[in-house]
């Protein structure tokens, strides 16, 4: 008998993103048990965006709403479009006026399940429901349960059925066990209008829509590496059945499944909105940056910047403001959204979040330095250097959005954080007014600079400069303007500043006899050294070449560069170009470097792009010869490749222009990019995603193209083969694509991009961009552009683990009073096995199948306070790295300090008294000057007035 140790064959994603519990930010889907509110025949039910979905012993039921009648509801209720302006005030729908919700509900049933199904919940909220409704004191019921996954185990014999969410989407594995029969399998639907498979995917026709089921994507993990299987839905029309076959796979083996796509929105903007870069948060949360041109833009009451401050007509385009907006795991909710500037123009080109949320923006601005504080750019440090046309920024926003930690300038009389020209300013060269030109290769590469973070929040910054005067701090590297071309001059920038950004704590030029732009910088993970790179048409590079993998320049228009600096900015260790030194003969030849990534092992890899070059793969399974993307992995000392490699097409120039790159936990890289003819239409070379069909794979989120769309790829470590391949975007109307700036992975391979979409196709019939119903802005409510952001997981990161606490019912709490419980869970949940040591000498806590579980501090005798670590780790050995370790520090205490805004004191554990003071005047004139509300966590509430004392 063929025996499978464990196979994960499907993963089901209902076209619905859900609310969740006490963290929203952690934005998780709730099962909830039935003790009798609800008929007997229900085990669980979630409450989802448009419906509700029901565990049943065999099967599950989903209801389903129509959209459109539940927009008319909430219309209705609120008394507005969700449609219209911010601006224009809209009348209210009559109250007379009825609403009809039209519902549909199909049922799924395990057909043949065994009579011994065990429902099995785990990852317990610490939280409950009450149900007292109605007038049958029968279905009153209290203290209901919350969980987030379900097990239903033996649903066939060695078969289970697991439900649970994942970045606040629903999914289900069927796990089959040693003995477990796959042909047992069998799932039936009844209710459901027609079943279809369409594109490789199961289509379930409703009355109020279509739901999806996506393609299940397969793969084993054998010990040769990770390999893809042919898994299928079969469709027996008549029966309405759905079984899987599974092509060749082998039965010691373990099979996993799909990259999914976790959710993808609109900023919902009613003013022209572009799309720059994104980052995620630390709980899977989603922050979009971009530049919105009028008000309209959805900022939140009480944000940092609730107005549009203006800007100049620096072109045709009109004055514009950066507008950010964070969005929760599941891009279900708002959490905040504020704009950012002065009376000049802003745009953000990099952001990046620490563990606390706090989010960190870089980018430019030509606002008023000094002066009147409604027309200033808000810095809280000094000014660096004289500033001139662009400077430099770095701002930090505090986690709800509502303030800045911190915020300095930098520039000096030219401009500064500009690569070569603004992207819709003359380029001033004879003969050609717009497109490439030495280091901007691509639409949007004026904007190319990245901010990133150390373990103690020190922050980094790469960027370009064309002032001579520009303010070096700090550095042995180099404190002169290297100069640059006939035409333009500009060197790369590099620099350091404290977490508070008060001051810079080293800034240096980097640049030589050419032109040379700094785009994209990370740290070793082993010698703690920063590694920077970017393009540069300079022959003579600072730092030491020599036994480096390209000493010199390498011909054509320009070469990437990789260097490598001491933290502190004292010093270069060494320098090597990148490039081809066969451009075909062609001046124009290209070769840039676009991300730079560090395995855990300290091996540096690189990503770019050539132009008419011939790159050339080396130790390397994978390539595509001609392809113009090109992936490295470098010798530790630059000296060499430890293997490179290409894809895409066979053409001059490169499919995509790239703004994202990860290397993950198992080694395997991650790119992703946009091309078509935004591109050559401004006059940069690309030749667009059409043709690259031979390099979308199962499971792609998308597999057609209209050749101006996003590419997602995913190479296997050491470059053994393809593991993922799609496109995404909208067909037909404008280009998909960004305006600069940079998007970003998680650790776990999951993408945050952003993108400029939709323009000027809101109403055009037949274009549609693929945003996911249940998100905060489905449609595009401008005229033009709107920044749009997808989130999705590829799934191929491996085991990963992250420790969330719950204390006192506080999420996220990491302090309390003696005895102290805490709660804790792997909010990743990616492992077989869970081992948690406490730190305090106690047994460890060995868990199976779920994480979640809790611990009892109790303090020695004569014991005020004490710190314990907690360390996690997480174990799955089919998987590329077997183990993930995670750690959290708690304190127990005694005594436990007040919260004041005016003084901080000590005060016994029990019976604590506080002193708050609101401070934030943004809510005068909102909840009808009723005053304030406060929510102590504690179950007590008060009121305020609108008074500050």
């Amino acid at each position: 008998m063929k025996t499978v140790p464990y196979i994960n064959l499907l993963r089901f994603f209902l076209p619905v993103v859900f609310l969740l519990f006490a963290d929203a930010a952690i934005a998780q889907l709730q099962f909830i048990e039935n003790k009798g509110q609800w008929k007997k025949e229900v085990d669980y039910k979630s409450d989802i965006t448009n419906g509700a979905f029901f565990l049943q012993q065999q099967g599950f039921t989903v209801l389903l709403q129509n959209e459109k009648d539940m927009q008319l509801l909430s219309e209705k209720m609120h008394g507005h479009s969700a449609g219209e302006k911010a601006n224009e005030k809209a009348a209210p729908v009559p109250s007379s006026s009825s609403v009809t919700i039209r519902q549909h509900a199909y049922r799924v049933n395990f057909v043949g399940a065994s009579g011994f199904v065990k429902a099995v919940p785990d990852k317990m909220m610490p939280t409950y429901n009450n149900y007292f409704k109605g007038s049958d004191p029968s279905r009153w019921q209290g203290n209901c349960r919350i969980y987030q996954a379900v097990t239903y185990r033996d649903m066939y014999p060695d078969i289970d059925v697991r439900y649970y969410t994942d970045q606040g989407t629903l999914k289900y594995d069927i796990i089959v066990h040693p003995g477990g029969n796959i042909n047992n399998i069998a799932l039936k639907y009844t209710g459901a209008n027609k079943l279809s498979i369409k594109n490789k995917e199961l289509v379930i026709g409703t009355s109020v829509g279509d739901v999806k089921e996506l393609y299940p994507y397969t793969y084993q993990v054998a010990k040769d590496g990770k390999q893809t299987l042919d898994c299928k839905y079969v469709l027996d029309e008549k029966t309405q059945t759905i079984r899987f076959k599974v092509e060749d796979y082998d039965p010691n083996a373990t099979i996993v499944i799909d990259p999914t796509l976790i959710f993808c929105s609109f900023t919902g903007s009613n003013a022209d909105n572009w799309g720059y870069t994104a980052t995620p948060g630390p709980d899977g949360s989603m922050y979009a940056g971009g530049i919105v041109f009028e008000t309209g833009f959805p900022a939140t009451t009480g944000a940092f910047q609730t107005s549009f401050h203006g800007g100049r007509a620096d072109d045709a385009n009109g004055p514009y403001d950066i507008a950010i907006m964070k969005l929760s795991a599941n891009g279900a909710s708002r959490l905040y959204a504020t704009y950012l500037g002065g009376d000049g123009n802003e745009q953000p080109h990099s952001m990046i979040c620490d563990a606390q949320g706090n989010l960190v923006v870089a980018g430019r601005t030509n606002s008023t330095i000094t002066g009147d504080a409604s027309k200033v750019f808000p810095i809280t440090a000094p000014m660096s250097g004289p500033g001139g046309e662009y400077d430099i920024f770095v701002l930090k926003f505090n986690v709800n959005g509502t303030g800045i930690l911190g915020s300095i300038r930098m520039g000096g009389s030219r401009d500064d954080g500009v690569n070569i020209r603004p992207k819709y300013a003359n380029l001033g060269v004879p003969g050609q007014s717009d497109g490439a030109y030495d280091t901007r290769r691509n639409y949007g590469d004026d904007a190319r600079s990245e901010v990133i973070l150390d373990a103690a929040n020190n922050v980094y910054l790469a960027s370009c400069t064309q002032s001579s005067d520009f303010r070096t701090v700090n550095t042995g590297i180099q404190t002169t303007f290297g100069g640059g071309g006939n035409i333009i001059q500009q060197d790369g920038i590099i620099a350091r500043f404290p977490p508070n950004l008060s001051s810079v704590s080293f800034c240096t030029y980097f640049g030589g006899n050419g032109n040379d732009a700094c785009f994209v910088l990370s740290l070793s993970p082993t010698n703690g050294n920063l590694y920077v790179a970017g393009g540069t048409t300079s022959t003579n590079l600072p730092g030491n070449t020599s036994g480096t993998l390209s000493p010199g320049f390498q011909g054509g228009a320009t070469d990437g560069f990789v260097t490598e600096i001491t933290p502190n900015g004292s010093a270069i260790v060494r320098t090597t170009y990148i490039g081809t030194n066969d451009n075909n003969g062609s001046t124009d030849g290209a070769d840039l470097v676009y991300g730079i990534q560090f395995d855990k092992f300290g091996f540096p890899y690189i990503m770019g792009t050539t132009t008419n070059g011939n790159w050339q793969a080396q130790n390397a399974t994978f390539s595509n010869p001609g392809g113009k993307q090109f992936i490295g992995k470098l010798r530790q000392d630059l000296s060499g490749y430890v293997y490179t490699t290409m894809f895409g097409t066979n053409s001059t120039s490169p499919n995509i222009s790239p703004v994202a790159f990860l290397v993950d936990r198992c080694q395997n890289v991650y790119v992703s990019g946009w091309g078509g003819t935004l591109e050559t239409t401004k006059q940069y070379p690309n030749a667009g995603t059409s043709g690259m069909d031979f390099l979308i794979t199962r499971g792609a989120i998308q597999t057609i193209t209209d050749g101006s769309d996003f590419f997602f790829f995913v190479l296997e470590k050491d470059a053994r083969s393809q593991l993922f391949g799609s496109y995404f975007g909208q067909i037909g109307g404008f280009t998909d694509h960004v305006d600069g700036g940079t998007s970003r992975f998680d650790d776990n391979g999951i993408i945050y991009q952003a993108i400029c979409a939709n323009c000027g196709n809101a109403s055009t019939p037949g274009v549609v961009f693929p945003t996911t119903p249940g998100v905060w802005g489905r449609r595009n409510n401008s005229s033009a552009c709107n920044e749009a952001v997808v989130k999705i997981e590829m799934n191929f990161g491996g085991v990963g683990a992250n420790i969330r606490t719950i204390i006192n019912n506080i999420p996220n709490a990491i302090s309390g009073c003696n005895p102290l419980r805490v709660e804790a869970f792997d909010s990743l949940s990616k492992a077989q096995s869970f081992f948690w040591n406490w730190g305090d000498g106690s047994k460890i806590d060995t868990l199976h199948g779920g994480s979640d579980t809790s611990h009892l501090y109790n303090l020695p005798p004569g014991v005020d306070e004490r710190y314990y670590n907690i360390m996690l780790i997480a174990e799955d050995s089919n998987t590329c790295n077997v183990r993930d370790t995670a750690y959290k520090r708690i304190k127990v205490s005694t005594n436990f300090a007040t919260l004041s805004f005016r003084s901080r004191k000590q005060a016994p554990c029990t019976n604590l008294s506080y002193e708050f003071t609101n401070l934030s005047r943004a809510y005068i004139g909102s909840f009808d000057q009723k005053g304030f509300v406060w929510d102590f966590g504690d179950g007590t509430t008060d009121t305020g007035s609108i008074s500050y004392n």
